[in-house]
């Protein structure tokens, strides 16, 4: 089975890192068939980001992709991760945006093995000032809508902008956000074919949190 018969797809955050993972493996892949992602147990907020439906939906259209999700608890994570492996996924390939952390390496590689999927981590082991100048200079646009209590002054800010990076590098935090720090929502960039227009309606805490609620 050559690369162009087998079902690609994006385990997809709406941030930085899954879009810049695809961008990257666009270039030699030349196609996505689905955008995957997972949504907490009350299906409302993606389980990463807190982004809603309309924005993951929104985003899949304009790359031409479908969009699948799941709801699931970090309990049962796995199991619906299995499942979306088991029914679309089988044989095919999985691309992933991890940089570093392990762990996290070793359980996509353990669940993609169990229906034959390969999984590609494009960013893997690549310093974060390269990814995210590369991420930049590509085109990307993104904003930062949920950080950790400690950074909310770098909510609602585009990353691309000067002073967004100026803060960052002040409040001497990993650039890429890996430890948490701060996570975005990706509106524009190569594999768009249009802007997401998005728009801020609220916000909302939790005890360790602070969120954008962000909608079309």
């Amino acid at each position: 089975m050559s690369t162009q018969d087998k079902v690609i797809f994006s385990s997809w955050s709406g941030g930085k890192d899954s879009a810049l993972a695809l961008n990257r493996a666009l270039k030699e892949l030349k196609k996505v068939d689905i955008l995957f992602t997972m949504f907490d147990e009350t299906c409302v907020h993606t389980r990463a980001h807190g982004l809603p439906k309309e924005i993951i939906t929104a985003q899949a259209e304009s790359i031409g992709a479908r969009s699948i999700t799941r709801c699931a608890t970090w309990e049962t994570y796995e199991h619906e991760f299995l499942e979306f492996l088991k029914e679309h996924a089988q044989n095919g390939i999985g691309i992933f945006g991890d940089i570093d952390l392990q762990e996290h390496r070793d359980w996509v590689e353990r669940v993609c093995k169990t229906y034959n999927v390969t999984a590609l981590e494009p960013l893997w082991l690549e310093p974060r000032e390269k990814l995210l100048e590369e991420f930049l200079k590509e085109g990307f646009k993104a904003k930062i809508i949920a950080t950790k209590k400690e950074y909310k002054e770098l909510l609602g800010k585009d990353l691309q902008e000067s002073e967004t990076l100026k803060l960052i590098e002040k409040l001497n935090i990993d650039l890429s956000g890996e430890n948490g720090e701060y996570h975005t929502v990706v509106y524009d960039g190569p594999i768009f074919k249009k802007p997401i227009r998005i728009k801020i309606v609220g916000n909302y805490s939790t005890e360790k949190n602070e969120y954008l609620i962000v909608g079309i």
